[in-house]
């Protein structure tokens, strides 16, 4: 992937992203979307490898990217983003802006205007009235919603006409545009009469207006999706699209290599087969940037966690450019901070990671942790042990976790390595925060913007009666009134320091230990076209609609 097409946070594009906070500026849209439909018809199946299983389908509960990979090919949002960082319109006609009268110049007032030719899958037409219950649904307090972020700002909602919806703001915030273009519009009718929106039909057979409809679910094993022969775009170009579910990286790889996948999802190809990869005849296999950092990610509801000088000794025992090197090939980047370097808001000034056991054993024995009689350290009858959890049958991780382990032992603290199916990994047992650690990865932002409310404002964890993805349960008042700070802030030039000032705090505070960026690893057969990587969302299918074979 070219430095060009990767995400460059340059004046003008941040410009772009700000239409929420009263920028006069246009956006493009994507040449060929919006279009009345595609002039050829649907022929022929992609098969698709995931090395975790999609298990959310409702797309507003609380889910991971591997969800994602269903939720864009069942529903679309109003808009979406390109891979520029530029946003192009899906069930609006166009995106709001001051200049286009969609946004008051104050950011406050908000109107969008929907197109009038869109049906859910089930034939009823698509209106305002679906956007109006969408939003509520987010800030129902009965409903276990996956993010309220920015949505708690909508005041009055109004629908004018089956076409037009208008809502204030009870201020500016700027991240609330590549917000929306992350919210996929669910039906109204889907849930009408359902006591519990949690327990819905709708939830196990989704019903959306993207280019494919659900067709069956093989649990453990795969999904199909079958093409929406009227859906209101450009696309869908195939018939069938089929996810399947393939844990182990290793197995994902040689079935891509047999033929029995057509295309390699996340995670990808690992970087110990790239090189074989890259010579496999009939395919395209390239590196990608991504704006996804892995991690060492703890509880900090857990006793030993809450001492800072136990995570910084963490920190200084792991030879993390040794993993980098060892397991992953030298492919990704080492990172300080969970915002990617193509960033306009990357903090390249954060202290750099030393790896340095012998300072790591320092700072456990000033912090009071002393060795006990199995080498283990202990303080006030807490032993300085806990359990790490990835996904079963990743086996970089695995392996990763094998260095993690004696490392830390080597300091006097003991991790049970405890790895379970993704299915199980990634429910409860991560969104409410009943692990210790984690190995993780995770792209924190929303969209292009910098916002990350939904990872580390203390209100946003789940396991503390919030709603958002701070699975860390981390609380910090400086972060959280940084966080409102740059929400409500216009100018790029503005908001940068304020996030700068963030990735700083959080690089001081560890409540995770960035590892590296990613530099993802994707496959697929020559014939396929219309992938093409985007650094400003989380999962490859996010423009399946334009998938095709030629």
């Amino acid at each position: 992937m070219t430095e060009d097409n990767r995400l460059t946070t340059t004046r003008r594009q941040a410009l772009l992203l700000m239409g929420a906070a009263g920028v006069t500026t246009l956006v493009p849209s994507l040449s060929g979307l919006g279009a009345a439909h595609a002039q050829e018809a649907p022929k022929g199946q992609i098969v698709l490898g995931f090395s975790q299983e999609p298990t959310v389908f409702n797309p507003h509960l609380p889910h991971i990217e591997v969800d994602e990979g269903i939720h864009y090919a069942i529903f679309d949002p109003l808009f979406d983003v390109a891979p520029d960082g530029s946003f192009f319109p899906l069930l609006a006609t166009e995106v709001p802006t001051v200049e286009n009268g969609g946004i008051s110049a104050d950011g406050l007032n908000w109107k969008i205007t929907l197109r009038d030719d869109v049906k859910w899958h089930d034939g009823t037409p698509f209106t305002a009235e679906d956007v109006k219950f969408t939003l509520e649904l987010l800030l129902d307090p009965d409903f276990r919603s996956w993010r309220k972020t920015g949505h708690e700002h909508v005041r009055n909602l109004t629908v004018v006409s089956p076409t037009e919806i208008t809502w204030t703001m009870d201020k500016p915030f700027a991240p609330y545009a590549a917000i929306l273009a992350s919210t996929f519009i669910v039906p109204k009718h889907a849930f009408e009469g359902v006591a519990d929106k949690n327990e819905a039909p709708f939830n196990n057979a989704p019903i959306g207006t993207g280019a494919f409809k659900w067709k069956e679910r093989v649990a453990g094993d795969h999904i199909e999706l079958e093409a929406n022969a009227d859906y209101f775009g450009d696309g869908p170009y195939l018939e069938r699209l089929v996810v399947k579910y393939i844990p182990d990286l290793t197995v994902l790889y040689t079935q891509f290599k047999t033929g029995d996948i057509d295309v390699v999802g996340l995670q990808w190809i690992t970087p110990d087969h790239y090189e074989e990869a890259r010579t496999l005849a009939d395919r395209v296999v390239e590196v990608v940037g991504t704006a996804t950092f892995e991690s060492l990610t703890f509880n900090m509801q857990r006793p030993q966690f809450q001492d800072l000088k136990v995570r910084q000794a963490l920190y200084h025992a792991l030879d993390k450019q040794a993993i980098i090197d060892a397991l992953y090939y030298g492919v990704p980047t080492p990172t300080e901070t969970y915002m990617p370097k193509e960033s306009f808001y990357f903090n390249a000034d954060l202290p750099k990671h030393e790896y340095d056991p012998e300072k790591a054993k320092a700072l456990l024995d000033e912090a009071g942790w002393v060795p006990g009689d199995d080498g283990i350290r202990v303080k006030d009858g807490v032993r300085l042990a806990f359990t790490n959890s990835t996904t079963a049958g990743n086996h970089l991780r695995e392996q990763a976790q094998q260095f993690f382990q004696q490392s830390f032992k080597d300091i006097g603290v003991e991790m049970t390595i405890s790895n379970l199916p993704p299915a199980v990994m990634w429910g409860d047992y991560w969104m409410l925060s009943q692990f210790d650690s984690v190995v993780v990865g995770l792209n924190t932002l929303t969209g292009p913007d910098p916002d990350t409310s939904d990872f580390f404002l203390s209100t946003s964890s789940p396991a503390t009666g919030g709603s958002g993805q701070n699975t860390w349960v981390y609380n910090n008042p400086e972060v959280d009134a940084l966080l409102k700070q740059g929400g409500e802030l216009v100018a790029p030039e503005e908001r940068r320091p304020v996030y700068l000032k963030i990735q700083e705090i959080m690089r001081a505070d560890l409540p995770f230990l960035p590892i590296f960026q990613y530099a993802t690893i994707p496959g697929w057969k020559v014939g396929v076209e219309g992938k093409t990587p985007n650094i400003n969302n989380r999962i490859d299918t996010w423009n399946v609609r334009s998938w095709r074979w030629v």
